[in-house]
């Protein structure tokens, strides 16, 4: 697979940010890694050797007890960045990541980024809106689980998910542009698929979402937030 890399730093609302001959430095070091479905891209407690963007394919960010469960943290799509935090705090990886299906990152070596920001500490200002969306999306979840019922934490991670991935197209409402099974919500959310079936069909029923096979569209995003104000 052909990749203009210059294209994929560009695409990114942070590092489209740097100056021009930061990018360039970053184009010349970064190297194109590829995987196919179920491979490891990192594991948990890998130490945070760079920064990683998707160009192809998904990654499946996770954490699992002792027993197996596993909670789905995010389902990475092309032109999102992973490994931000290891990159920045020195310390190891806190999360799973695994391709799911053909895969390609773009990797950006922790070493050059750690030279670059010691001889301009002024960038730090192009990564902490990377660093504060993470932190939003942690201290979201965190509270979800702690204070709100189900159908609150289904409704609050359905409205981020629309955040970051809805786009509009010739049909009605917003669509989530992933594949988005049943099944992966259910372990966003720390529960079974059968409870998260049951209030995806009361919503459809409600008329707020539409449900197709891997695909979930939001008819209704204000009826969504208020059943997360209600239940909150």
């Amino acid at each position: 697979m052909v990749v203009d890399k210059r294209e994929i730093l560009a695409a990114n609302p942070l590092l489209s940010g740097l100056p021009e001959a930061v990018v360039e430095e970053l184009m010349a070091v970064s190297v194109l890694r590829q995987f196919v479905d179920g491979d490891c891209v990192y594991a948990k407690d890998d130490d945070g050797d760079g920064l990683l963007g998707v160009v192809q394919g998904r990654i499946r960010l996770s954490n699992s007890s002792r027993d197996g469960k596993e909670l789905l943290v995010m389902l990475i799509e092309p032109g999102d960045w992973i490994g931000e935090i290891s990159l920045l705090d020195g310390l190891p990886r806190s999360l799973d990541a695994f391709a799911m299906g053909d895969c390609a990152v773009l990797f950006l070596p922790r070493a050059r980024f750690d030279a670059l920001l010691k001889s301009k500490p002024e960038l730090y200002q192009y990564f902490i809106p990377m660093l504060c969306r993470k932190l939003r999306l942690a201290l979201s979840y965190v509270e979800g689980v702690a204070l709100f019922p189900l159908p609150a934490r289904l409704a609050q991670r359905i409205l981020e998910l629309l955040t970051f991935y809805g786009i509009a197209d010739d049909k009605l409402g917003i669509l989530i542009d992933m594949h988005l099974p049943q099944e992966d919500l259910a372990k966003m959310l720390g529960v079974s698929r059968q409870a998260i079936s049951r209030e995806l069909k009361r919503l459809e029923a409600q008329h707020i979402i539409e449900l197709a096979y891997g695909q979930l569209r939001v008819l209704d995003r204000a009826a969504l937030q208020q059943e997360l104000d209600r239940h909150a």
